[in-house]
């Protein structure tokens, strides 16, 4: 696979030390098949941004708002997703030039979506709008862009977001920006990447010093070193923080001692390596937009996942113990350190003349069609949710406890691992083992 730069997709450090507050995302449970279905359709933009005022009296630069919509619901498809802008609120401090997706009338334009994605997708900011200080703006004058949104889909035909707004405020400082590279080329576990990185300057005034934060998923190690540099080496995630003391004035750039180079694990899938910046000194950046960049890095690689089942016998009113298992015999890991979905599902159908008695943690209950079961035992069916990342050789194990009811020779319980969205694991070569059974007496 190609590694991609995407700047705006989920950050590793949005969360100080750990992922956990960045990976609860996704991790609830899907709503119950007897419960009606909701969507809801929401605004993709900056709460606020900071636009640099002109150097030395020059015209200010620009700089892109990028804007989008997204919905909850995946069962659903929306279209025409349509976004009024209202940037009346601007005058005297910014001006604002249109996309082509965005038809203008006065201080207002509509601007169109055609497929509006669901939340989690990478993709969701399709409207580009170029924004500047507006000509004898001064430091500290404010304005505020408004926008609300609809689209067609949802559960009752029409979705309606709820309103939102960005603030605009004319400033003065530096501005670093991360330069958006081409992608690297094609990966193989076991081989070394070069990473291209230049930092530059776009503000009006010198940034004297700067942080670099490095966060490298599980699959990469770091190759190149600084002595500026503090490394943690964590799982699933490394990283490092660099402090330079360099200044750098409007318009200078900055280029690290020597290339920067990660090695791709055997065990390397779906990898990312994400840079971010911040000025030293206690400087504001003005527009944290192109702060940073994360690299969607991928390694031509399979994981095969298993589970295993059981076999136990007890007399009529005996209670034992079933322990079943999930496994990635490897080579690779799996994780989804975006979303923070869980990696797969172990659904366990109850075997015939046995009630569940006591239910592993992370396991909830299921009627047979995967619906709501009120309490916590004596369900047809259980699901197990997987963490949001299994190493190569990760082996999870569920104790169940079954009371046997009746004595039914060779009754067996069908234990499945599956995806908790979609279908199937593209990357697993033998589906023969996604299936096991818990069997009783």
């Amino acid at each position: 696979m190609r590694p991609d730069s995407v700047r705006r997709t989920l950050r590793f450090g949005a969360c100080a030390g750990t992922l956990a507050g960045l990976l609860t995302v996704g991790l609830a449970l899907p709503a119950a098949a007897d419960e009606p279905e909701t969507d809801q359709l929401w605004i993709n933009s900056p709460y606020e941004q900071s636009l640099p005022l002109g150097t030395d009296g020059g015209e200010p630069p620009a700089r892109t708002l990028d804007l989008g919509m997204y919905h909850d619901n995946s069962n659903f498809t929306v279209t025409d997703g349509k976004l009024t802008v209202d940037v009346s609120g601007l005058a005297g401090v910014a001006e604002v030039t249109w996309p082509d997706n965005c038809a203008p009338s006065g201080t207002t334009a509509v601007c169109v979506m055609p497929d509006v994605p669901v939340v989690g997708e990478v993709e969701n900011r399709q409207i580009h709008l170029k924004v500047r200080a507006a000509d004898g703006a001064v430091a500290g004058a404010q304005g505020r862009i408004t926008y609300e949104a609809t689209a067609t889909g949802g559960p009752d035909g029409v979705l309606v977001a709820e309103s939102s707004a960005t603030t605009l405020t004319a400033a003065s400082g530096p501005d670093l920006s991360i330069r958006d590279e081409a992608p690297v080329g094609e990966t193989e576990p076991g081989t070394t990447e070069t990473i291209p990185f230049a930092l530059s300057n776009k503000g009006n005034e010198a940034a004297n010093g700067f942080t670099l934060t490095m966060y490298a998923s599980y699959g990469l190690d770091f190759v190149s070193t600084y002595p500026e540099c503090e490394y943690t080496d964590a799982v699933p995630v490394a990283h490092a923080t660099c402090t330079f003391d360099e200044v750098l004035a409007p318009g200078e750039s900055f280029e690290l001692p020597e290339p920067l180079k990660v090695a791709i694990a055997e065990h390397a899938f779906n990898e990312r390596l994400d840079l971010s910046v911040e000025p030293g000194g206690g400087a504001t950046d003005l527009w944290n937009d192109d702060n940073y960049v994360a690299l969607q890095i991928g390694a031509a690689n399979t994981a095969d996942f298993a589970v295993r089942g059981a076999a136990v016998s007890g007399a009529v009113g005996d209670t034992v113990r079933a322990r079943i298992a999930f496994r990635n015999k490897g080579p690779a890991w799996v994780g989804n350190l975006g979303s923070g979905e869980p990696v797969a599902t172990v659904d366990l159908r109850v075997p015939q003349g046995t009630t569940v008695t006591g239910v592993p943690s992370g396991c909830y209950p299921r009627t047979l069609d995967g619906g709501h079961y009120p309490g916590s035992t004596g369900a047809p069916r259980y699901v197990c949710d997987l963490p949001y990342w299994v190493s190569e050789s990760a082996e999870i194990a569920y104790a169940f406890r079954l009371r046997v009811d009746t004595v039914v020779p060779g009754a067996s319980g069908a234990i499945t691992v599956r995806p908790a969205r979609g279908d199937g694991f593209p990357f697993d070569p033998d589906g023969s083992n996604n299936s096991a059974s818990l069997v009783v007496n």
